[in-house]
């Protein structure tokens, strides 16, 4: 191995979990990160903010690594857990902003002076989030009727039989486009009451495709940032909502505020 090989395999980066809002150091009890090589510890910033971060090989986080990683399910599971677990842990703690997977700085000098770039939207995250909780909701509406029931085909073709099925192929058409306005206006209607209860929220893309004897559609998939008072009164109105809807309801968390910390 040359100098430059091995001086490139001992380079050494930043990650930076999160930015607490905190008068002191912040409590970096529990979770190791994602190494075991190095401690979390704290980086202090501006005024009440510090950073958690930790010192990494820069080799484990270059392109080809990752690309490796997005292969390797597993793995891949294994780091994003570690990232979310350092997170919970200070959220659980201090109000928090949490950076995305894998930020890295060459050293700590850039990685202050970027953070303090942003400390204004920091501050501004921290404001909006702190005290409070991400709430996934999603609904789904059962599935229309895909095509009418079968009938015996007559031997011959009966007068106006042409017409007649016309008239049911119109009639299934329009059934199913009275359903799929009936799933939206639902969406809208569960939007409109959990915004209400929220401080924010964020409607995102319908998931993946379905699995293949799956007989629901999803017509919402949403985030809300919901006070931490007012989790009870959300559970609540989730379910009045799938009684006065009829349709399945599913609400999720609470989680750390990753969509509504905006990009850092």
């Amino acid at each position: 191995m040359t100098e430059e090989t091995r001086s490139s395999a001992d380079a050494r980066a930043v990650y930076v979990y999160a930015v607490c809002r905190t008068d002191g150091r912040p409590d970096l009890t529990g979770p190791a990160g994602v190494t075991r090589e190095s401690p979390l510890r704290a980086l202090p910033l501006g005024p009440a903010l510090t950073a958690v971060v930790q010192t990494v090989r820069a080799a484990d986080f270059t392109d080809e690594a990752w690309q490796a990683r997005l292969a390797d399910e597993p793995e891949l599971e294994r780091y994003a857990r570690a990232h979310h677990d350092v997170v919970c842990a200070m959220a659980a703690r201090h109000p928090t902003v949490p950076l995305p997977l894998a930020t890295l700085y060459h050293d700590e000098e850039r990685a202050r002076a970027a953070l303090n770039k942003e400390a204004r939207r920091l501050h501004a995250a921290l404001e909006r989030t702190a005290h409070h909780s991400e709430w996934g909701v999603k609904v789904y509406v059962a599935d229309a009727p895909a095509r009418e029931a079968p009938e015996a085909a007559p031997q011959r073709p009966a007068p106006g039989v042409g017409r007649a099925y016309l008239d049911r192929k119109r009639n299934l058409r329009d059934r199913r486009e009275r359903h799929r306005t009936d799933g939206l206006r639902i969406a809208d209607v569960v939007d409109a009451d959990v915004s209400g209860l929220a401080t924010a929220s964020r409607r995102l893309p319908s998931h993946g495709p379905r699995m293949p004897d799956e007989r629901r559609t999803q017509v919402l998939n949403a985030t809300y940032l919901v006070a931490e008072d007012r989790a009870a009164e959300l559970a609540r109105l989730a379910k009045s909502l799938r009684e006065r809807t009829g349709a399945q309801v599913e609400l999720s968390g609470p989680w750390v505020p990753y969509s509504f910390v905006g990009e850092v």
